[in-house]
C-alpha cells in the first residue's frame, strides 16, 4: 500500500496529549520496535516509511528494538521492558506482538503493523473507529483470498486434483483462513491435505506426508512463523518437486514458486504514518486501521524452470512481477 493511501485514510483525529507531552518535554520521541524474531527483512520498511515522514532515528526520534527471539514468554518480557521504558508508542509486528503489547499497557499508543483480524484478536473494537490504544494496518484480506490462491493454483497446475495445505494452528486468523481454504476446495472439486506445522521441526515431516499422499500443489497459509521460515520453506517444496503458492513476496525472493496476497513490506511501511500522526497528536482510537488495498502475484521462474513447469500464458500476463 502506499504512503499517501495510508496518509488519506487516517484523516482527522483528536489530540493525544501524553505522545504529545512526551516529545515536546525531551524533545526526541522514544518509539519502541517489537517483534516477534530477531530480524525480518521487512522491518527496514519502517525505517524508510518514518524517514521519508521526516522522522530520523538518533535525530528527532529514538528507536528501542526489543524482540522475543522465537520465544513466546520472551516476547511479553521484552514487551514489558518497553513499557518500563517509558517509550511514547510502541509499534507491533504480526499480531504476537501486538498482543504481548496490548497485555503490557492500556495507555501507551501501539501500532501493529500487518497483522491479521484485529476485531476478532480482540485488539480493536472496529476498523473505522479502534476505540483503545491500539490501531495500525492488517494483512486479513477476507474470506476470498485462499479461494483465489487455489484458483491460480488449479490454473497453474491444470491436472492437480489433491492440493496440500501447510498452516500454523496455533493461530487463530490461520485456522479461520484454513476454513476458508476448505470451503474453497469444495467449491473447485479439489481434494485438500492438511498439513499443520507449528514448529520448524514439523516441516520434514509434512513435506514427507505431501510426497507420500502424493499431493499435486500446495498452498502455504502465511502468518509471521510461516514467513520467517520462509526460505525453508522454499527449499523444501523445491526438494520434493512441489509447486507452491504463499502468501506474500518474502517467499518468492527466496526461491518461492508463485505468491499472492498483499506486502507485508507495504503493511510495515504504512505503520510509519500511525506513528506520526499519534507524534503530531492524534489518538489511535480514532485511526481507522488501514487495510490492503492491492494484492500482488509474483512468480519466479527460475523455479518454474527447475520444476519443469510451464507458467499458463493466461496466469503470466496476470502477474505484477516476475522473477527470472
Amino acid at each position: 500500500m502506499r504512503r499517501r493511501e495510508f496518509i488519506a485514510l487516517l484523516g482527522a483525529a483528536v489530540a493525544w496529549p501524553r505522545a504529545a507531552h512526551a516529545k515536546n518535554a525531551t524533545g526526541i520521541a522514544r518509539i519502541g520496535f517489537l517483534n516477534f524474531f530477531a530480524y525480518a527483512p521487512a522491518d527496514d520498511a519502517f525505517l524508510e516509511g518514518l524517514h521519508d515522514l521526516g522522522w530520523i532515528d538518533g535525530r528527532n526520534i529514538s528507536i528501542e528494538r526489543r524482540n522475543g527471539a522465537g520465544d513466546v514468554e520472551l516476547l511479553k518480557k521484552s514487551a514489558v521492558e518497553l513499557v518500563q521504558l517509558k517509550v511514547d508508542i510502541i509499534v507491533a509486528v504480526a499480531s504476537l506482538a501486538v498482543q504481548a503489547a496490548k497485555d503490557a499497557t492500556t495507555s501507551i499508543p501501539i501500532v501493529f503493523a500487518a497483522t491479521g483480524d484485529p476485531i476478532g484478536q480482540g485488539f480493536v473494537a472496529s476498523l473505522a473507529r479502534p476505540g483503545g490504544n491500539l490501531t495500525g494496518t492488517s494483512f486479513d484480506a477476507g474470506s476470498e483470498i485462499p479461494g483465489k490462491q487455489l484458483q491460480l493454483i488449479v490454473e497453474t497446475v491444470p491436472k492437480a486434483s489433491r492440493v496440500a495445505v501447510l498452516w500454523n494452528p496455533t493461530s487463530p486468523v490461520i485456522r479461520t483462513y484454513f476454513q476458508f481454504a476448505q470451503n474453497a476446495a469444495a467449491a473447485l472439486r479439489l481434494s485438500l491435505q492438511s498439513e499443520e506445522a507449528k514448529d520448524a521441526k514439523d516441516f520434514e515431516p509434512a513435506f514427507d506426508a505431501m510426497v507420500r499422499e502424493h499431493a499435486d500443489a500446495l498452498i502455504v497459509l502465511s502468518d509471521a512463523f510461516m514467513s520467517f521460515h520462509g526460505a525453508t520453506l522454499a527449499e523444501l517444496a523445491a526438494k520434493h518437486g512441489i509447486p507452491a503458492l504463499y502468501g506474500h513476496n518474502q517467499y518468492t525472493e527466496a526461491g518461492g514458486l508463485m505468491s499472492y496476497g498483499p506486502s507485508v513490506r507495504d503493511l510495515i511501511r504504512g505503520a510509519a504514518a500511525y506513528v506520526d500522526k499519534i507524534l503530531k497528536g492524534a489518538t489511535p482510537a480514532d485511526l481507522p486501521v488501514g487495510q490492503p488495498v492491492k494484492f500482488n502475484l509474483i512468480i519466479n521462474l527460475k523455479t518454474a524452470k527447475a520444476l519443469g513447469l510451464e507458467i499458463p500464458p493466461t496466469v503470466l500476463a496476470r502477474a505484477d512481477h516476475v522473477i527470472e
